[in-house]
């Protein structure tokens, strides 16, 4: 059979490459074929179709036979959606200063999901207990908004990782005083990679609430999913997809892409290169006269500190972004579709203008 027609046109060219995002890359051919499996016959809307029944099953054997999962857009609503499910109107979020949820999200988790954000300076992204005491205070005080939700991201937005003994014990910590943990996973997959432990073992197996798990940086088109594993959220979950603009009407083609990632070893498979890709490149760089690698490589992001003229220059050869721009810090970022031409190309272009 001839494939079908159609008038679209390529606009961009399939050879550049750049550092910029896990979000610049494509699609991984699994999940194409997946998507186009799923494209034929009638399903029924809105997360009664067998796609999404089949991925609690998958969820399940990756999260413990309690959790549930809720798919949604992408990871802001996830977040958002996720973190009112384990609030209460006068809640608030205890994070660190440098997480997604405060810096990257445009307000989202206070202006849409009406959550007070109480943020700790963290000197590598992470927070422990005594930096949760900051601000695990005053639950009975009427006029302060009240920690219910400890918010962790792994790995973290400066891409380091906590041990599954570091958030057991955040996770005794918070439940100690009654508040709940929330687990942003958009790299949970880099993190488990890079541990090369299980997904459960720092989630479920160690105390976390509620998670968001990512997809759209690991191969995935769109999608990510909110995973429930303490069930007092599952109901208020249900509503609040919908009233968040997170309920997909066509959910089995958000579904059959975490099926494809998860049924088997597509997620460990890709996170793992895009790990190995990040440290051939902060190898490459930390060979560079000149150049500053900020934090410990552990999962697909290097944070560098270079002269502000070469970085403007190499801009124009590869796409990246600055992450201070006044101190001269960079970050890089590596996909699943990233090659070992692609770092050496890069780390060549760095030197020719480190030399400049």
């Amino acid at each position: 059979m001839n494939p079908p027609r159609t008038d679209a046109r390529r606009h961009h060219d399939p050879e550049v490459r750049g550092f910029a995002s896990d979000n610049y890359a494509g699609v991984h051919p699994e999940v194409l074929a997946a998507l186009a499996l799923a494209n034929g016959g009638h399903q029924v809307a809105y997360g009664e179709d067998d796609y999404t029944e089949n991925l609690q099953r998958i969820i399940r054997s990756h999260f413990g036979a309690t959790a549930e999962a809720f798919p949604v857009f992408n990871g802001t609503g996830a977040n958002v959606v996720a973190l009112q499910a384990v609030t209460d109107r006068w809640g608030a979020v205890i994070c660190a200063e440098s997480a997604h949820i405060n810096v990257d999200e445009g307000g989202a988790p206070e202006r849409m999901g009406g959550l007070k954000l109480l943020t700790v300076p963290t000197p590598d992204g992470k927070l422990t207990p005594e930096l949760i005491d900051r601000q695990a205070y005053g639950w009975e005080d009427e006029h302060r908004a009240m920690p219910q939700v400890v918010s962790i991201t792994q790995s973290t937005e400066l891409g380091t990782l906590y041990t599954p003994d570091e958030i057991r014990a955040i996770c005794e910590h918070a439940h100690a005083h009654g508040m709940r943990v929330h687990l942003d996973g958009s790299r949970m997959a880099n993190a488990a990679a890079s541990l090369d432990v299980p997904m459960r073992t720092f989630t479920d197996a160690v105390g976390v609430d509620i998670l968001s798990l990512g997809g759209t940086k690991n191969g995935a088109m769109f999608g990510e999913a909110v995973v429930v594993i303490n069930q007092d959220a599952v109901r208020r979950m249900k509503h609040l997809r919908k009233l968040s603009m997170q309920l997909a009407s066509k959910m089995r083609f958000v579904s059959v892409q975490l099926e494809a990632l998860l049924a088997r070893d597509l997620w460990l498979r890709n996170a793992r290169h895009s790990n190995e890709m990040a440290q051939r490149l902060a190898e490459g760089v930390r060979a560079v006269h000149g150049v500053e690698v900020l934090y410990p490589v552990q999962a697909n992001a290097v944070f560098a500190r270079l002269p502000h003229d070469v970085s403007e220059r190499l801009q124009k050869r590869f796409r990246f972004y600055f992450w201070d721009e006044a101190a001269g810090d960079v970050r890089w970022m590596c996909s699943f579709d990233t090659t070992e031409e692609d770092v050496d190309r890069f780390v060549v272009a760095l030197k020719e203008e480190m030399a400049r």
